[in-house]
């Protein structure tokens, strides 16, 4: 028979029980130190086995929360109803049976707005999606259609069919009056995590990002409050839980939140959601032109604003007699006309002009300042509604 195997701890019994089996003649002796080891090793549990009775440990009282504490404690209560949770939805065929399903895309947050259903988020959110749905605080989960959208601010409006009482809308702040230093809460879903909130400052205003069509949003709010993949298009609030921005993008190489984060100012989400509302998407009143590129106007040393390179037929600027700039028999450049200012507000390029616009609607009259050959005149012209 091979070496006995010894236990750490019960090797001197292992090492006896092997001699009973080995050395009969020794039985009395070795089943009295059998029982010696027992008695021992029984005897003194605490010893050999390095275990101590002990007692949980007294509580010591916190005392009452701190003021802070529970004014954010209230704020998420009260605002976190509001806030859901959106999985943009793919087609996928099946490759055994060749079925089509839905699958998730991606998810994102959301708000409500009111308590028909209406839902906003960010558009990229819901970009390339086939569906999407979207779960409540409670859990509760509904399938979404899309009411419409507008990516040159990157929002999106999505309805679902939801009881009432399960609808409370965001209360609306405004953006206009915001401060640098002023605290702020975001409440989102970041990495699928639903309903978590974060603190942070403003820290600063007037920003300006590129949507994802390449237009600039402009007076965007930047803050430092924890915003991550999966926080896009959740709200960004004010100390009294009002709505004043939609978080949209990070500044991050990592993807990560770094301490910058983006969000759509509330007067620009509260003047465009209740268009696409109406309209299921947002119509920007035109004018009728085409604009030149920059190169353009800085390669002819004109002013600043937006050089007219075509005219439509019977569109309010051909009304006006707007011209543009074009080829003249003999290949030079005939001058035509700059828009540098809408009703006083200056335009200094395409973007600035769209901006004005998208404030306005179709029927309205406006007044344009128009350069042309050194001169500058005031043109009337009625907003047409876009073809």
């Amino acid at each position: 028979m091979g070496s006995p195997q010894v236990s750490p701890f019960r090797g001197s019994v292992s090492i006896v029980l092997m001699n009973i089996f080995t050395s009969p003649g020794r039985f009395t002796l070795a089943a009295a130190a059998l029982a010696g080891a027992a008695a021992a090793f029984f005897a003194v549990p605490a010893l050999v086995q390095g275990r101590t009775e002990a007692a949980p440990r007294a509580v010591t009282p916190r005392g009452a929360l701190g003021a802070d504490e529970t004014a954010n404690i209230d704020l998420f209560r009260r605002t976190s109803p509001s806030v859901v949770h959106i999985t943009s939805l793919g087609v996928q065929r099946d490759i055994f049976s060749m079925n089509v399903q839905q699958v998730p895309r991606g998810t994102g947050t959301g708000f409500v707005w009111d308590d028909s259903g209406h839902v906003v988020t960010n558009f990229h959110v819901v970009q390339g999606g086939d569906g999407a749905r979207v779960t409540l605080s409670d859990q509760s989960t509904y399938d979404a259609k899309l009411v419409g959208w507008f990516p040159d601010r990157d929002l999106a409006v999505l309805r679902i069919e939801a009881p009432k009482a399960k609808l409370p809308p965001i209360a609306i702040g405004t953006s206009r009056d915001l401060l640098v230093g002023q605290r702020v809460y975001a409440i989102g879903n970041p990495f699928g995590l639903d309903q978590t909130l974060t603190t942070g400052i403003i820290s600063a205003l007037n920003r300006e990002i590129e949507s994802f069509n390449n237009r600039t949003i402009r007076g965007v709010v930047q803050t430092d409050a924890a915003i991550n993949p999966g926080n896009s298009g959740g709200p960004l609030l004010d100390s009294a839980g009002r709505l004043i921005g939609v978080n949209t993008q990070i500044a991050s190489p990592s993807g990560a939140s770094a301490g910058i984060g983006f969000a759509i100012p509330v007067d620009e989400v509260n003047r465009i959601v209740p268009r696409i509302i109406r309209d299921g998407k947002f119509v920007r009143p035109a004018i009728g032109v085409s604009a030149g590129a920059p190169q353009l106007r800085q390669a002819l040393n004109l002013p600043k604003g937006v050089v007219i390179v075509q005219v439509g037929n019977g569109t309010p600027a051909a009304k006006a007699g707007l011209q543009p700039f074009r080829r003249g028999n003999r290949g030079e450049i005939v001058g035509g006309d700059v828009i540098t200012a809408i009703n006083d507000e200056a335009v200094n390029d395409l973007d600035d002009m769209l901006a004005v616009l998208e404030r306005r609607q179709a029927g309205d009259t406006v007044t344009l300042t128009v350069w042309r050959n050194g001169q500058t005149r005031k043109q009337s012209l009625v907003l047409a509604a876009p073809e």
